[in-house]
């Protein structure tokens, strides 16, 4: 398999297929099943656990039960087996924050935000997701495209829209690395689809 090229914005190392593929959840399809699939919660950071816990008064009411015996048990969350921060999880998959409504899973920390009722959303990391974020320390950031078979339904809604994935995340993108590096990355994005054609 070919290793797509790696590009430079700002010292953020981006694989190439954020911009070459194409994205677009598809919720009415995938009931946001990434919530409840998964051998491990979503990346966190230290902050980012603050602002868990300062919201978690306000969806308590809205997790399941196993969701809150695991969070009395392990706090928000914990060390996976490759010594990250993650969210906790119920049944070895399912985000403690998920909740349901209907057949469609929910996170109860964006919904609470988006009615207005706290002021953490959720990890950067969801927000971000097909994007993976690396540190490699020394401050060295690299971007990877994550092909899920779960999000099958939303690269199909991607390329019908012929939206790209760093267009499809433009508020989470501009939200963790800022207004000036996502303008700088559609420069970059610009000019690397020049080169290819």
């Amino acid at each position: 398999m070919k290793i797509p090229p790696i590009l430079d914005v700002s010292g953020v190392l981006i694989s190439s297929e954020i911009i070459t593929e194409c994205f677009c959840c598809d919720y009415e399809k995938c009931k946001g099943i990434c919530c409840v699939e998964g051998d491990a919660g979503a990346p966190v950071t230290m902050d980012e656990i603050a602002g868990i816990e300062e919201a978690l008064d306000t969806v308590w009411s809205d997790l399941s039960a196993s969701a809150q015996s695991v969070i009395d048990k392990q706090g928000v969350a914990y060390t996976d087996k490759d010594g990250e921060l993650v969210t906790s999880i119920v049944r070895g998959k399912d985000c403690v924050f998920t909740c349901y409504d209907g057949d469609n899973c929910l996170c109860a920390l964006e919904r609470a935000y988006r009615n207005g009722k706290t002021h953490f959303c959720k990890p950067i990391s969801c927000s971000l997701y097909p994007i993976r974020e690396k540190n490699f320390g020394n401050g060295l950031i690299g971007l990877n495209y994550n092909r899920w078979d779960v999000c099958k339904d939303a690269v199909e809604k991607g390329k019908t829209l012929g939206l790209p994935v760093y267009k499809f995340l433009k508020e989470p993108l501009i939200r963790r690395f800022g207004e000036a590096w996502y303008e700088e990355l559609c420069e970059v994005a610009n000019l690397f689809d020049t080169q290819k054609d």
